[in-house]
C-alpha cells in the first residue's frame, strides 16, 4: 500500500513538472520571457544614480 502511494505521489509530481515546463517555454510566454531576459539590462547606469543623487542633495 506504501509503495502504491509513492508510486503515485511520484507520477502525479512528474505530470506538474512536465506541465509547468510546459507552460513556461509555451508559445504564449514568448513575449514575457524576453522581457524578463531583458530586465538586468534595463537598469539604470550606476553613475547616472550617483549623480542624481548628488544633484538631490543625497551622499
Amino acid at each position: 500500500m506504501n509503495g502504491t502511494l509513492n508510486g503515485i505521489m511520484t507520477l502525479v509530481g512528474l505530470v506538474f513538472f512536465i506541465g509547468i515546463v510546459w507552460w513556461a517555454f509555451s508559445k504564449g510566454r514568448k513575449k514575457a520571457n524576453e522581457e524578463a531576459a531583458m530586465l538586468p539590462f534595463d537598469l539604470p547606469e550606476e553613475d547616472t544614480v550617483e549623480q542624481k543623487e548628488r544633484k538631490n542633495g543625497h551622499e
